[in-house]
């Protein structure tokens, strides 16, 4: 399932993040939707020249973050990557921070092979109290005949502590097992801030036959180790222009990334 997904053995899946869409604070007006698109363009190429495996876009840039997607941010997030997508030579993937049925729908309209998001557990969260409703997203996918579109579970949120005591172990088992998960993602505190082995060694240990991918924080200093006990990473910040979230994505630090992940696999 791994390789015919992302097209690729422990794939690294590189983010695109769409600067702030319309009606977000921190939309530039002046710039406009166009200037979005250039700015994803720009990426796409930098990351495919640098021999990512797969891409995925993301609204990072919507902060503060929505627990239901707004309709205009949604509209321009679909009509961005339909207008990017002709120029993407490998598999993608989508996520609306943080609507879990918003990004199924968007995965399915795009023709993504995948979607990620937080799609279990309840959170006391920067946004409120964060409930996401992966019943109403699964079947939004098996209602659409979209079953080939791999769901990526998130199981520890960033910006966000879970409500109850149940170890990280126990929620991942959980949802593969009452949710269908199709793919468990395991994140530091916040985008860009590492994942911790031990707790990556602790979700694989008790899904030996689920994939487990690390969701933040992965660089070219601790892939080797992640690599060991993962099966694949989602990477945003460390190929970005001086490891900055914000910025663009940096061509030589894909491609010196990339070099010694093919060295590892």
């Amino acid at each position: 399932m791994i390789k015919e997904t992302f097209g690729s053995h422990k794939p690294i899946i590189a983010m695109i993040h769409f600067p702030p869409l319309p009606g977000s604070p921190l939309y530039d007006k002046a710039g406009g939707v166009q200037k979005i698109i250039d700015s994803a363009a720009a990426d796409i190429a930098a990351l495919q020249q640098g021999g990512v495996d797969a891409v995925m876009f993301g609204n990072e840039g919507d902060r503060p973050y929505l627990l239901k997607a707004s309709p205009e941010t949604l509209a321009t997030m679909a009509f961005a990557i339909g207008e990017l997508k002709r120029s993407i030579k490998v598999p993608f993937g989508v996520n609306y921070l943080w609507d879990p049925v918003a990004s199924v729908g968007l995965g399915i309209a795009s023709g993504a092979r995948f979607v990620r998001e937080i799609f279990t557990g309840v959170y006391d969260s920067d946004m409120g109290l964060w409930a996401p409703d992966a019943a109403k997203a699964l079947r939004l996918r098996a209602d659409c005949d979209r079953t080939d579109l791999k769901l990526m579970f998130n199981i520890n949120a960033e910006f966000a502590s879970p409500i109850g005591d149940r170890p990280i172990a126990a929620r991942a088992k959980s949802a593969v097992f009452s949710s269908l998960a199709d793919i468990i993602l395991v994140s530091g505190p916040m985008t860009g801030e590492a994942v911790e082995t031990g707790n990556l060694k602790l979700v694989k240990d008790v899904l030996p036959n689920t994939p487990v991918f690390a969701n933040t924080g992965v660089n070219i200093d601790n892939v080797a180790d992640i690599l060991k006990i993962a099966d694949g990473a989602v990477i945003g910040t460390h190929f970005k222009v001086g490891g900055d979230t914000w910025k663009s994505v940096d061509g030589d630090r894909v491609k010196r990334f990339m070099d010694k992940v093919g060295k590892i696999r």
